[in-house]
């Protein structure tokens, strides 16, 4: 099943696609309720008159990176260093984004406030049906409801600044992050499931019209259901949370390229840049990159005198 969360005729609505239409689910059921079960009711609108919205509203999103190509391509990128981390293979690293920066599948994205590095992250996202804690990777399939795409996109000049203090990202990654275009039940790709438990799904990332990365979600170094149960431990997962693949390989953002070729090609995103990904059996999205706000000036860190009571 996939499912809509859309605008029509100025109402929000949650809906089943059913090729070029939609078919809406009661007035008031959420992107849960549907994957649970629900049942449309009204009379089908076709997908061309609505206006496609993130198809939910997360309760928490959690990134992780699990692309071995990715992390070494950026890291010699960002901070000139070769390989991948030692840390890096001991489990599934994730940090938590934004939640309130979520964006549609097809709206326009700001370039965040002073950044001059603004780049795109081809992903996949998992996102959990029922709470958890605690989980082995064999529970954790039941606690996925499906999956969606997730473009983290990233100011990639204030990362590589904040990340030196030891923490973040934090304004690097926090005016946009699109999900959508539906978001696509479990049970839909479980053909493209391997034998070792990853989807082989194929991942194609092109800026105005121009493929500049292709890769498979298979290569992926842990599996959704490995990430979740890493996810639970010690803690809660609970429904609407949403967990980022990480940034695929071979493209799928532009800061690995930089790495990979020692120059910046090709170039960062401008405003009109149109961005589109992507994902075998769950769809497309496409964003263009219009001017962002001036950031509100800060006082530098005060050189405070070390007072004590």
């Amino acid at each position: 099943m996939r499912i809509a969360t859309y605008l029509y005729r100025g109402r929000r609505h949650c809906g089943v696609v059913e090729d070029t239409l939609v078919r809406p689910l009661p007035e008031g059921t959420s992107p849960l309720d549907a994957a649970a079960g629900a049942r449309p009711t009204g009379p089908a609108v076709p997908l061309a008159d609505v206006r496609l919205l993130p198809p939910l509203e997360p309760s928490t999103v959690r990134d992780f990176v699990t692309f071995e190509e990715h992390v070494e391509g950026v890291r010699r990128s960002v901070d000139g260093a070769g390989g991948v981390p030692d840390a890096w293979y001991d489990a599934p690293t994730f940090y938590f984004t934004n939640p309130y920066a979520v964006v549609g599948p097809y709206d326009d994205v700001p370039v965040p406030p002073g950044s001059g590095l603004l780049d795109f992250e081809l992903e996949v996202a998992a996102v959990i049906g029922r709470a958890g804690r605690d989980l082995t990777p064999e529970q954790a399939r039941d606690h996925i409801v499906g999956y969606t795409i997730l473009n983290d996109w990233s100011a990639r000049d204030l990362q590589s600044r904040e990340m030196r203090v030891g923490l973040g990202p934090c304004k690097g990654k926090d005016t946009a992050a699109t999900l959508g275009p539906y978001l696509v039940t479990a049970d839909e790709l479980e053909e493209f499931r391997d034998a070792d438990g990853f989807l082989r799904l194929a991942l194609t990332a092109s800026v105005n019209g121009e493929v500049v990365g292709r890769d498979l979600l298979s290569n992926m170094s842990w599996t959704f259901e490995e990430m979740t149960a890493y996810a639970s431990r010690g803690t809660w997962v609970r429904p609407g949370d949403v967990l980022g693949s990480g940034t695929c390989g071979n493209g799928g953002c532009l800061a690995e390229l930089w790495g990979v070729r020692g120059e910046p090609s090709p170039p960062p995103l401008r405003p009109g840049d149109t961005v589109t990904l992507t994902v075998e059996g769950i769809g497309t999205v496409s964003n263009t990159v219009v001017p962002g706000a001036d950031p509100v000036p800060l006082p530098l860190a005060r050189r405070r005198p070390r007072e004590r009571p």
